[in-house]
């Protein structure tokens, strides 16, 4: 039988997507869903617009029982968070799996064909860790996300995972390593750990062992760059900024969700992170690394959220100028603390918020870009634009999906996941272009 998938929602649910498709070996995968005799749905529930998605996708995907589709599955956080009213509400949905279960996939499908009736498999804790699955992987050959610990410990006032994820779990190291291995044997020379937090993998077990672990994997030959996503700040050592420093595989890029700068804001948030500990954690990686890009996530129109609050967050980009950042207007999430909140937020209130900042990264993304221009930095080539007649890659300081492009002309043909140097000549609001060079 064929199997079609459907992925929403983050790089950590990619990789669930992944190693779903690992364990259904034997099984047809097909890109085309209107071909598929099953049908898998990998759902988000993070905020509102992620739901809508989620929703929106499954309805599309139970329009092909009347044609091919013999079995619709819906797993990930949709299905956690709203296991009844998908199994009582959705009458075309067969098979219902929690953030814990996608690993059941195949049991469940089989019990299915078996049966003929609805098959849930829900489990309320994270008493796993995926350690031996084979994913197959779905991103160009050159990339790939590996997923180093699965939960979160944090408990964000305005965040949902714990509850549909669990606790923080790390995977062991020796599991890691022959997952970055089988990878990089496959044809990926860049590597994005990935977990919901990843500078806290090991301290569930009692210490913080991201450092160490960053050695192992910079010890296999075929990987070149190392990228780091999800690092809380109160969880970014003096030993990890080292790593990151002194490691030539690791590159000189850190994703670090500090979501606001207001102390009564974070206080509210329920992070553990200071003001005046943010702009020192900045100071200090940038002392230690130079070249360092940094990318963080904030959030406006928090609860109670005053005007000075927000100037302070606004005054903070414009001093800081950091690399790249996402803002995002506070959704209210039915089941975390700040969903009861006194103080909540006007949505146009929220939306100018959002347009400021918005307004202020451009123009700093726009100057910092201007500030490379002539200088050399290292990009992987992604693709070959027809209509511009030149390459398009990403930099050190780009992740997948999320940042910026550049556009690379050369004289001789580039390799799809060759890395090059270029010399940066032209500067936009987010994206380089630039020539190659030999050194």
């Amino acid at each position: 039988m064929k199997i079609g998938f459907i992925s929403l929602g983050c790089a950590k649910n990619l990789t669930d997507t992944e190693s779903m498709i690992g364990i259904l070996d034997g099984y047809t995968i097909t890109p085309k869903i209107d071909d598929a005799d099953i049908i898998v749905v990998n759902t988000c529930a993070f905020i509102d617009s992620a739901k809508e998605e989620s929703i929106e996708a499954i309805l599309e995907a139970a329009q092909y029982k009347n044609k091919n589709c013999k079995c619709l599955v819906v797993t990930g956080c949709l299905s956690q968070r709203y296991k009844d009213e998908i199994f009582e509400l959705m009458d075309e949905v067969d098979i219902i799996l929690g953030t814990n279960d996608y690993i059941k996939i195949k049991d469940a499908i089989d019990e299915f064909f078996k049966t003929n009736k609805k098959v849930m498999k829900i489990s309320s804790e994270n008493d796993h860790v995926e350690e031996d699955v084979k994913r197959v992987i779905s991103t160009p050959k050159h990339m790939a996300y590996l997923k180093i610990a699965d939960g979160c410990d944090n408990f964000c006032t305005y965040c949902i995972i714990p509850k549909l994820r669990g606790k923080f779990k790390s995977r062991s190291e020796k599991s890691i390593i022959e997952e970055a291995k089988r990878l990089s044997n496959d044809g990926a020379k860049e590597i994005i750990l990935v977990a919901q937090d990843t500078a806290y993998y090991g301290k569930d077990e009692g210490e913080y062992k991201l450092s160490k672990l960053l050695k192992e994997i910079s010890k296999i030959d075929k990987i070149k760059w190392i990228r780091l996503q999800y690092c809380y700040p109160e969880n970014i050592t003096d030993d990890l900024i080292d790593e990151i420093a002194n490691n030539k595989k690791v590159v000189k890029y850190l994703d670090m969700p500090l979501q606001h700068v207001s102390d009564n804001v974070l206080k509210l948030m329920g992070r553990k992170s200071r003001e005046d500990e943010i702009y020192a954690l900045i100071e200090k990686l940038r002392k230690k690394i130079p070249d360092i890009v940094i990318r963080t996530s904030i959030i406006v129109g928090f609860p109670k959220e005053t005007e000075e609050d927000f100037n302070r967050l606004s005054t903070f980009l414009q001093k800081v100028r950091l690399d790249k950042v996402g803002v995002f207007t506070y959704s209210k999430e039915e089941g975390t603390p700040a969903y009861n909140f006194d103080g909540q937020i006007d949505e146009d209130i929220k939306q100018a918020r959002y347009d400021k900042l918005m307004t202020i990264q451009r123009d700093v993304s726009l100057n910092n870009n201007k500030e490379k221009i002539g200088k050399t930095v290292e990009v992987i080539i992604e693709d070959y634009d027809f209509e511009e007649f030149c390459y398009v890659g990403r930099t050190y300081g780009d992740t997948p999906d999320v940042d910026a492009k550049a556009y690379v002309y050369s004289e001789d043909e580039l390799k799809i996941g060759s890395i090059v140097k270029i010399e940066i000549l032209n500067a936009y609001d987010y994206d380089v272009e630039g020539k190659t060079v030999n050194i």
